[in-house]
């Protein structure tokens, strides 16, 4: 496999939806299947085109992989026929209905899952770090309570499709290169139902669908991020002729930190301190996500000078024990301001020093490259 980033390989942005996504592949495995695709190098791209799509239409995986990199999958995998979410003869279907043709294994009626939902849910820093419970609402389509689904008032029944006799769909059998195919369309009559409702549900107008608010309570867990996505399976819209139930997926956004700031596990604060305490030297009481922990100031602290705390970031996700650390950037604040009797301690200061400089080996950028691994 190639080593193409796999938001190119489908040519979509790292902000596409799960629809622009299918839509994607599904456009370009019409192009490049080998059965299909008249190209020297057709099966080599459909392989590359499918493992990428395996990695982008699993929440999970895109979430490593946008943060990590192929590296950042390590035993998920990453793709390949095995990993697409629908069997291969489901793809060959897919793509070959996209030509108007139908392989004949699988009726319109037949079940199918229910399409996937999604919302945002925003977190402060606090709970992202320590997790939280978050009580969500939202819409989704149900089975209509009125007619149990059919459509039909109650009372009264749908008939069976006498154009299509209750398939669906209407089929033209055609020789192709690719052998025998059956041309399928929608039956015109019945709109692919199947079944014909003369006296349509009140409630839902016939659709056997109606609109409810949901109102569910999701457990976020420690150590999450902007971007994470929780899944809440069979939280999605309603599967058809009793197909399951598709996904809801919670895309998390965190608010940021008047103070903190998050970089992968690790917590970054930048803290003031004065002349006289880089010079002589403090205990001094530091800010952390869990209170105030005591720090000593080495007399003679530099600018930029960096303390750790260990254990003192964020959890890992998959490992509540596990935490990164808090770094402590200090900057020693000049005062912009002085009383008479400072000005006077600052000039006596400023005779015993002299006036000579020395040049950097080092500047502030390097020891924040140095810190944070370039």
């Amino acid at each position: 496999m190639s080593n193409r980033d796999y938001y190119e390989v489908l040519g979509v942005g790292k902000g596409a939806s799960d629809d622009e996504i299918k839509a994607a592949f599904r456009k370009l495995a019409r192009q490049f299947h080998p059965d299909v695709s008249k190209e020297t190098d057709a099966e080599e791209k459909f392989k590359e085109i499918n493992e990428a799509y395996g990695v982008l239409s699993d929440s999970d995986k895109r979430a490593r992989y946008d943060r990590y990199g192929k590296e950042g999958l390590g035993g998920m995998g990453s793709g390949g026929y095995h990993d697409y979410s629908t069997d291969f003869g489901d793809l060959f279907e897919e793509i070959l209905g996209g030509f108007g043709f139908s392989t004949g294994r699988r009726s319109r009626n037949s079940p199918r899952r229910g399409r996937d939902l999604q919302m945002q849910v925003s977190l402060t820093f606090e709970e992202s770090v320590f997790g939280v419970e978050k009580e969500v609402e939202f819409q989704r389509e149900e089975t209509c309570s009125t007619c149990k689904g059919n459509g039909a008032e109650p009372g009264t029944t749908p008939s069976k499709c006498s154009t299509c006799n209750g398939q669906g769909e209407v089929r033209q059998v055609r020789q192709t290169f690719l052998g025998q195919m059956v041309q399928t369309a929608a039956c015109p009559a019945c709109n692919g139902r199947g079944e014909i409702v003369s006296s349509p549900c009140k409630t839902c107008r016939g659709a056997g669908l109606e609109r409810k608010t949901i109102k569910k309570k999701v457990q976020i867990p420690a150590g999450v991020d902007v971007g994470t996505q929780i899944r809440l399976n069979g939280e999605g819209g309603p599967g058809a002729f009793g197909g399951p139930s598709g996904s809801m997926f919670i895309v998390l956004d965190v608010k940021p930190h008047q103070f903190f700031k998050r970089r992968e596990n690790d917590i970054v604060l930048n803290l003031d301190i004065n002349v006289a305490q880089a010079v002589l030297g403090a205990d001094i009481n530091v800010p952390t996500i869990d209170g105030d922990e005591k720090l000593k100031i080495p007399a003679g602290t530099q600018p930029g000078k960096i303390f750790l705390l260990r254990g003192k970031g964020v959890p890992h996700v998959r490992s509540k024990h596990q935490r990164g650390d808090q770094k402590v950037i200090v900057n020693v604040a000049i005062p912009s301001k002085l009383t008479k009797e400072q000005r006077e301690l600052f000039e006596k200061l400023a005779e015993s020093l002299g006036t000579s400089v020395k040049p950097q080996e080092k500047g502030f950028l390097d020891w924040l490259n140095d810190a944070f691994g370039g």
